[in-house]
């Protein structure tokens, strides 16, 4: 089967992809970002849709990407995603990118009254794709990505365009177009926010109604702590020191060097990293 897809990750190839995007009327979008290893979500991969080929743009190459601003907000030029919420915020967050003239099929079918929206979904029922969805805990932030990776990641925009085509059919059909539209409209203008802190987190942690109230201070600070460590650094709370670990420093009644570095406790790495910082907290009269 031939390629319809190509890995941009060089300033040449970058080139080519412009000259397609720019001259496309319709394209469709869709990313690929990690919120689960990190504090702040990660984008690793963007794909733009032109019809003729998938461009999957490789955001960790260093490359300008500044024009994509140009095609994004530019209202001649219709732009697909299929629930693009997410896409649009990080996109507006890490590039500030404006949008204009978009169409949702996950916002357009819900408006439909379909209520399994899944991509995978819509695509059986309208098209008769079947969409296998295997990769989405895939290593998007490691290079290289496999061929698999990114044969994956192309499909995801493969079937954006015809399936727009029935949606916007539909949409028309039932005189939802004007509804449809506000939709749109409305979803051009979602923000990313950053995360916040949770201040009564550390009372649903498992273990926290049998801890003293000293105990259950140190653990507040410790989760205060672990929240701005992580934020830091940019890695998930849970990779960085998981819930029960918390708990179990909490529990130290004689703090230390060597004590933290018990069984269930901190890792040598992690004593290394972050020890000193921890023994100033559970050592806090």
């Amino acid at each position: 089967m031939k390629k319809t897809w190509t890995f941009v990750n060089t300033p040449a190839k970058l080139a080519k992809a412009e000259k397609s995007i720019r001259s496309a009327p319709v394209i469709a979008l869709d990313t690929e970002y990690d919120s689960f290893r990190y504090f702040r979500d990660k984008l690793c991969l963007l794909q733009v849709q032109t019809g003729e080929r998938t461009w999957l743009i490789d955001p960790l190459a260093a490359l300008d990407l500044s024009f994509l601003g140009d095609v994004l907000i530019d209202p001649d030029v219709l732009k697909i995603f299929h629930a693009g919420d997410n896409d649009i915020r990080i996109l507006r967050r890490d590039y500030a990118f404006a949008f204009r003239n978009i169409f949702d099929t996950h916002r357009a079918a819900s408006l439909l009254g379909f209520r399994q929206l899944a991509l995978s979904t819509l695509l059986e029922t309208h098209l008769g794709v079947i969409l296998e969805k295997k990769m989405q805990r895939s290593r998007w932030d490691i290079r290289p990505l496999s061929e698999e990776q990114l044969d994956y990641a192309a499909l995801d925009t493969a079937h954006l365009h015809d399936l727009y085509r029935k949606l916007d059919t539909e949409l028309h059909e039932k005189g939802l177009e004007k509804e449809a539209k506000r939709h749109f409209v409305g979803l051009t203008a979602v923000a990313w926010r950053p995360k916040a802190l949770d201040r009564l987190g550390h009372r649903k942690l498992p273990g926290y109604g049998q801890l003293s109230s000293g105990q259950k201070e140190r653990l507040r600070l410790l989760y205060r702590w672990r929240f701005e460590k992580a934020k830091e650094i940019n890695r998930a709370c849970f990779m960085l020191l998981p819930d029960s670990q918390l708990v179990a420093l909490a529990r130290l009644e004689t703090a230390s060097l060597q004590t933290m570095a018990g069984r269930g406790l901190l890792s040598a790495d992690g004593l290394n990293r972050f020890g000193p910082e921890i023994l100033k907290i559970l050592q806090q009269d």
